[in-house]
C-alpha cells in the first residue's frame, strides 16, 4: 500500500484503542476481570533487559492527540525524539498522554513549539494520516504494538524479549 505522505522511517502513528473516551478510562474498566500484574511483571522484566523503566498505570489514555502531534513532529524532522519522549512520558513516568498539557510538554521537550504542536494536532490536518494508518493496521491484522514486520512477510507483535528476536532472525537465515 502506498502512503499518501512521505515517511523517512517506518514508525507509523497507529491508534490501538480508538474507542477510548477522550478523557481516558480506568484500566480496570477496560480490562475487566483481568489481572494485569503478570503483564506488568513481564513488561518490567523486558524493560530491565534494555534499561527501560516501565511504571504501572491506572488509566488507559486516549492517545489520539499525542499521535496527531507526532505527525506534526514528523513534518518538523523531530519524530524520533518526540516518539522517544512520548514513550518515556507514558510508560516510564506514567503520565496521561491524552492531556494537552502533557502533549505540549513533550513537544517542548522535543524541541518543538508547544503551542504550534497543539494547534496542529487539533486543527484536523493530520486526521487523514491516522485514518490511513488505521486502514493499514486493519489490512495487516494488527492487534498489538509494537508491530515489527520482517521482509514484508513475518510479524512480531508486542514487547518481546531480545532472545525472541534473535531466535526468529536465526530461523530466517
Amino acid at each position: 500500500m502506498k502512503r499518501e505522505y512521505p515517511i523517512e522511517d517506518e514508525w507509523v502513528s497507529y491508534e490501538l484503542h480508538p474507542e477510548t473516551p477522550p478523557g481516558g478510562m480506568l484500566l480496570s474498566e477496560r480490562f475487566q476481570g483481568r489481572n494485569l500484574a503478570p503483564f506488568y511483571a513481564g513488561l518490567k522484566s523486558r524493560g530491565n533487559e534494555l534499561g527501560i523503566v516501565f511504571r504501572e498505570h491506572t488509566i488507559l489514555s486516549n492517545s489520539r492527540l499525542a499521535l496527531l502531534a507526532s505527525e506534526y513532529a514528523r513534518d518538523k524532522g523531530k519524530h524520533d525524539v518526540f516518539h522517544e519522549n512520548m514513550f518515556r512520558a507514558y510508560l516510564s513516568r506514567a503520565q496521561d498522554i491524552g492531556r494537552p498539557e502533557v502533549v505540549g510538554y513533550v513537544a517542548a521537550e522535543s524541541g518543538l513549539d508547544e503551542q504550534e504542536a497543539l494547534a496542529a494536532a487539533k486543527d484536523g490536518r493530520y486526521e487523514p494520516r491516522l485514518a490511513q494508518a488505521a486502514k493499514e493496521g486493519r489490512l495487516l491484522g494488527l492487534t498489538g504494538i509494537p508491530l515489527f514486520i520482517v521482509n514484508n512477510q513475518y510479524q512480531i507483535t508486542g514487547a518481546q524479549p531480545v532472545e525472541s528476536f534473535r531466535n526468529f532472525l536465526d530461523k530466517l537465515q
